[in-house]
């Protein structure tokens, strides 16, 4: 694919300044300045030309136009309005070619950026007529559907305060989403892509592990964003795969899994007591489930919980999420 002028630090506080914009924690905006690691990004999403990417938080558009260069279609969900306002004017200068819908008019993009997601997607096509880039102003944990042909791959520059509820959100509700690579603070990498036993392994691991294989790729330095956070960045790979063969629905293993972290130190069967109905039930479910009652949430794979809910499923008729 030809290369495309990406994002610089001066531009980038061009463009923010022109806006207005200062980065806000509340948000957890912290924009790359770095086009080597947006590139490093799209690299290691493995992203082709023709893929339909979803990018949840595209900001001032840096990671956005690391992926349109490398040939992929785009749907962007920003929650911000202002940056939302400024993100198709900001790919159409970078991206020659790109025309907007006849209902994509500049006065569609300011209602967008000021009335949210009820002006519906911003749309910026090809010569050929192919959607590029698709903008939704919306807020990611509210988003239940995406507009035009479904996504095979989610990537992302995730704000902290909200990347694990996002990312599985994601997941559970796009099933066509085959691979992801996201930004993450370093912590919640670890916590994503942990097995079993490990010190980090908890509910993000677990829950993660139900729908992908998942791994750590690369720690990123504070020194590529602005502002600079108090602490470092990872990519995680993540790679769709079936779930456990299970007669329990997710919502029942998902209760599983955070009834056993809901205190750490407890085993199974003390810390699944309340949902069994007694230590009793819980006791005779996780030795069904060929689980050692006395271990602890930390050293269970997801496998494990899925046997564990299908047992207090039948033994109980339910398993309250």
């Amino acid at each position: 694919m030809s290369t495309t002028a990406l994002l610089g630090p001066a531009e980038i506080r061009e463009l923010a300044a022109a806006a207005g914009i200062r980065p806000t924690k509340t948000l957890g905006q912290n924009f790359v300045l770095d086009a080597g690691t947006v590139r490093k990004i799209v690299r290691q999403a493995d992203v082709e030309p023709g893929d339909r990417v979803v990018e949840v938080g595209p900001g001032l558009g840096s990671l956005t136009l690391g992926l349109l260069e490398a040939g992929a279609d785009v749907v962007a969900v920003e929650i911000d309005p202002v940056l939302a306002g400024l993100l198709p004017t900001t790919i159409a200068r970078h991206v020659p070619g790109l025309t907007p819908t006849p209902s994509t008019t500049s006065e569609h993009v300011a209602v967008t950026a000021t009335e949210g997601s009820d002006a519906g997607p911003v749309v910026l096509r090809d010569g050929d007529g192919r959607e590029r880039f698709t903008l939704v102003t919306a807020d990611a944990l509210s988003v239940t559907e995406l507009p035009g042909e479904q996504p095979v791959a989610f990537v992302a520059n995730l704000p902290y305060n909200v990347s694990v509820p996002v990312l599985l959100t994601f997941l559970e509700r796009f099933g066509s989403i085959q691979r992801g690579l996201v930004m993450v603070q370093a912590e919640v990498a670890d916590r994503l892509a942990a097995p079993p036993g490990s010190r980090t392994y908890g509910i993000p691991s677990a829950k993660a592990a139900w729908y992908a294989a998942t791994r750590r790729t690369s720690t990123i330095g504070r020194s590529v964003f602005w502002p600079v956070p108090n602490v470092d960045s990872a990519l995680v790979r993540l790679d769709r795969r079936e779930p456990p063969a299970t007669t329990a629905s997710r919502e029942e293993v998902f209760a599983v899994v955070d009834a056993a972290f809901a205190q750490r130190r407890k085993m199974l069967r003390s810390a699944l007591a309340p949902l069994a109905g007694s230590a009793e039930a819980a006791f005779a479910a996780i030795e069904a489930a060929g689980v050692d009652p006395a271990a602890r949430g930390e050293r269970v794979d997801i496998v494990g919980f899925a046997a564990i809910a299908a047992h207090l499923a039948d033994a109980s008729g339910r398993v309250d999420a």
